[in-house]
């Protein structure tokens, strides 16, 4: 096997979202296969936190602050990501904040925007700005949009959230259908319970521990690791993944198949 297929040498992605848990691990794993990352999150601080610590592995990490729910503002992540590195190649749109908690008829519509806002909204605007820029280089290109196992498995309270995150799989479909033409491949991974600060501050909330919620999450009793999205992340922008489109790649320690 070519284990070069699996790296991402010479490749220009844009990380969203990419200052702490998935979004930073995914950051420093295409850092460490070659890619040169653009590190764009809403907390420059903690961006810049992800792009030294690249930095500090011999890697090569470009922040750029971003609201990716407002327009000017990602077009502006796509233009300094083409200003810095001169391209785009690959990108994973993982921003997102956290789930709302209320049931339908209690909801609070101002969060209910302000979920779909960052949730879903980003995401096609990503989409937009990223594929603006293949095509305007003619050349193959990869996006990984981050959903969620409640992508396909609904939890209550969470409308809000189901909704943004069934919308993603919506639009990974939509963009495969429209650019496999310009070969430019959209796919979709969808975490299960993954150890991040937002897991970790849902647990504090719920007085629940890892030991007792881990088990109704996934085959193996334990969280995922950022880690371990990651890859399923690096996997899809690589060459080795280059038959695959469309599709929605679960990390989710077997929560789906029951």
């Amino acid at each position: 096997m070519d284990a070069t297929r699996n790296g991402l040498s010479g490749r220009v992605a844009i990380v969203t979202g990419a200052g702490m848990g998935m979004g930073a691990a995914t950051a420093r794993l295409f850092a460490a296969r070659g890619a040169k990352v653009v590190v764009s999150d809403i907390n420059t601080a903690a961006a810049e936190e992800t792009a030294a610590a690249i930095r500090a592995e011999g890697g090569a990490a470009h922040v750029v602050t971003c609201d990716v729910a407002e327009e000017d503002q990602v077009a502006a992540l796509v233009a300094a990501t083409v200003a810095e590195f001169g391209r785009l190649d690959c990108a994973v749109n993982n921003a997102a904040i956290t789930p709302d908690v209320l049931p339908i008829a209690d909801a609070d519509m101002a969060v209910w925007d302000k979920v779909i806002r960052v949730d879903l909204r980003s995401v096609m605007l990503c989409m937009k700005y990223e594929i603006r820029q293949f095509l305007a280089q003619a050349s193959p290109g990869a996006i990984v949009n981050v959903g969620s196992v409640s992508s396909f498995r609904p939890q209550p309270h969470n409308a809000a959230y189901v909704a943004a995150k069934h919308g993603v799989i919506g639009l990974t479909k939509t963009g495969s259908l429209e650019y496999a033409g310009q070969n430019i491949r959209v796919n979709a991974v969808l975490p299960g319970a993954i150890d991040t600060p937002m897991l970790r501050h849902a647990l504090v909330q719920n007085n629940f521990t890892e030991e007792e919620f881990a088990p109704a999450l996934s085959l193996f009793n334990r969280f995922g690791k950022p880690e371990e999205v990651a890859e399923a992340s690096a996997w899809l922008c690589s060459d080795a993944s280059s038959y695959v489109t469309g599709h929605s790649l679960a990390v989710e320690g077997g929560y789906l198949t029951r």
